[in-house]
């Protein structure tokens, strides 16, 4: 209560209704695997390394390197597909929206060198010290072209009545180009700068100018000809990605400072591929006032432009792509692979694109597949999209099924065939094809079912996006073999097209057999738990009961209006106890507040029966 202490008139606002609860994301896909690029964990790379929100194929391309094949194994190793970029890409075609990624690398062991972590790099040597252009993360996509160039001023000298000859927009530490009056002005680009007419700008307490060369103070004259040089960074990535950073400065006092701009940890660009590695602090140069101007032109007359020395390490096991927790005694080292997903709480489906793709090693898949089970149980309020083995049979894909039981996880089958959208089409040549996991395809219509018509929607009889063909042709008698064990179909029905026709969990328990019932509960548990926070700690009498009461019973009458739960009226759909006959007095004397929810899910109508008989115009019915 609050306290009056003073006579006077006190108007205060109070709530005379419940507490909402907010319905929570149902949308939101998380994938770990292996990428040709991005933020990744690795020994002395960026602290930024968190799973990165994408929601866009152009958003991934810029982040994780797009479809570039990978060359993963020892040095020579043969290229294979990006599972993981054409699995996002898949993602977006079939209606997602949101969808986090981690990224797994494994280094090549033994470490040697300056690039143990499939880093690329180049030296570029600066009087005493060495500036180095490095690769912000690993893999052959950060050997990367770096070009600098210079971009001059025209003529900013001019006569201050007190200090002399002066420069306009030339702040502390700048670097300008000095030349004799009646000089032609070199123009921008790479034309080479000459040390000899360089300076840089000091500038004391007053706010007057000075410049220093190698050699000291540099004299200038009334008529000379002062122009302000700044560097122009061009990363040149591929054909079709070109990252300009302009206005950059040499001297750490600019605010436009190269090694602040184009730094490891926080970039002005947070998708910079490269960084430049710089201390000036530990220069040994006999004149480290004109340092900048020595970077400059280094930068400028690097030999050797293109960074080389990135690889993208070895093949992930299933125990990388489950990843290690983050160290608690050591803030630096983060969370990778599934258990970095496992941190961020709005992820409501994950799947592992690469979990199916070890070749004919099944074991390998199964293990797979495990990790991503165990990952959603372990998290509850998630569910699990298998790939199984590519090339199964229909004895190798019942027996892969037959390894689990679980709730939390969904099974698809067969492969997807796409064309390949990294080749341009030839005429008189066939177009090369891709094999797929459905994952990313699946994880999609999830979305999309989610978005168009609610979660209590069945994600099956949902029209396939963005492919020429399955992998395996189901028809009606192998399906009536796979559906009763659990194993949803991919199916292509003539006029209708390609569809999703099952949606089954991997459970042997009837009470979760479907995926949209499994997946309606984690919706309304975790609603609800985000939602009732607010109770913890206030006084535990009926008070509180009543408001939690009408609380979930406001959430699920909306429910039952949209139609996802059963019954012709509220209570025929749900029930919510929470009072003395749900809490005994041990409860309350630990504290314990327990509500009783009982709902009546809609189930989907697998099997629609129509009975037809025939019947004479004087029969009764």
């Amino acid at each position: 209560m609050p306290e009056y202490l003073a006579p006077g008139v006190y108007v205060e606002e109070v709530s005379f209704r419940s507490k909402s609860i907010e319905g929570v994301s149902t949308s939101t896909t998380g994938f770990a695997g292996m990428a040709g690029y991005g933020p990744v964990q690795y020994a002395g790379g960026p602290t930024t390394t968190e799973p990165r929100l994408i929601t866009s194929f152009t958003d991934y391309e810029r982040v994780y390197g797009g479809l570039t094949s990978l060359a993963v194994g020892p040095a020579g190793a043969d290229e294979r597909l990006c599972y993981l970029a054409h699995a996002a890409r898949a993602f977006f075609d079939n209606g997602g929206k949101r969808l986090y990624i981690s990224r797994v690398f494994v280094p090549r062991e033994p470490a040697v060198g300056t690039f143990d972590f499939g880093l690329a790099g180049r030296s570029i040597p600066v009087t005493d010290i060495t500036a180095t252009w490095r690769a912000r993360w690993p893999g052959k996509f950060g050997n990367v072209l770096v070009e600098t160039k210079i971009v001059r001023s025209k003529n900013l000298a001019f006569q201050h009545d007190t200090f002399g000859t002066q420069v306009r927009r030339a702040r502390a530490g700048a670097v300008v180009e000095i030349l004799a009056a009646g000089t032609t002005p070199l123009p921008d680009g790479n034309d080479a700068l000459n040390a000899a007419n360089l300076a840089v700008v000091e500038v004391d307490i007053d706010g007057k100018q000075s410049f220093v060369n190698d050699t000291g103070p540099k004299p200038v004259g009334p008529t000379d000809i002062i122009q302000l040089v700044e560097t122009q960074v061009v990363v040149r990535i591929n054909t079709e990605r070109t990252d300009v950073y302009d206005e950059l400065g040499a001297h750490p006092g600019q605010k436009r400072y190269i090694g602040k701009i184009l730094q490891r940890d926080d970039p002005e660009d947070e998708n910079a591929v490269v960084w430049l590695d710089w201390d000036p602090t530990t220069s040994g140069d006999t004149a480290p006032k004109f340092l900048p101007a020595r970077l400059m032109i280094a930068l400028q007359g690097n030999p050797n432009p293109r960074l080389s020395g990135g690889h993208d390490g070895l093949m992930a096991t299933p125990d990388d792509l489950k990843g290690k927790p983050a160290d608690l005694d050591n803030a630096l080292v983060k969370a990778t692979g599934l258990e970095a997903l496992g941190e961020i709480d709005d992820i409501a489906i994950v799947a592992l694109p690469d979990g199916g793709t070890y070749e004919g090693d099944v074991d390998s898949c199964a293990q797979a597949a495990d990790r991503l089970i165990s990952h959603a149980e372990r998290l509850k309020y998630r569910i699990a999209v298998v790939d199984a083995p590519e090339g199964s049979s229909m004895n190798e894909i019942r027996a892969f099924r037959g390894r689990f039981d679980s709730k939390y996880a969904a099974l698809y089958h067969s492969w997807i065939e796409i064309l390949d959208p990294t080749e341009r089409a030839s005429q008189g040549a066939p177009p090369r094809r891709l094999r797929l996991p459905p994952s990313g395809f699946v994880t999609g219509i999830y979305a999309r079912s989610d978005i168009e018509r609610g979660v209590h929607k069945a994600p099956a009889n949902e029209v396939v996006r963005g492919l020429t063909r399955f992998e395996v042709n189901i028809n009606k008698e192998r399906q009536d073999v796979l559906n009763p064990e659990g194993i949803n179909a991919l199916r292509f029905f003539e006029g209708r097209g390609n569809r999703v026709w099952g949606a089954r969990t991997m459970s042997s328990d009837p009470e979760w057999k479907y995926v949209n019932v499994r997946r309606l509960f984690i919706y309304i548990e975790h609603s609800i738990d985000r939602g009732s926070q607010y109770a913890v700690f206030e006084p535990n009498n009926p008070r509180l009961w009543a408001n939690v009461r009408q609380s979930v019973e406001d959430f699920l009458l909306v429910l039952w209006k949209d139609g996802a739960l059963l019954g012709d009226k509220p209570e025929d759909a749900f029930f919510v106890r929470c009072d003395r006959t749900t809490m005994t007095q041990n409860d309350l004397d630990n504290g314990r507040l327990i509500c009783l929810i009982g709902v009546a899910p809609t189930k989907p109508a697998e099997f629609v029966i129509f009975r037809i008989g025939q019947f004479t115009a004087d029969s009764k019915i």
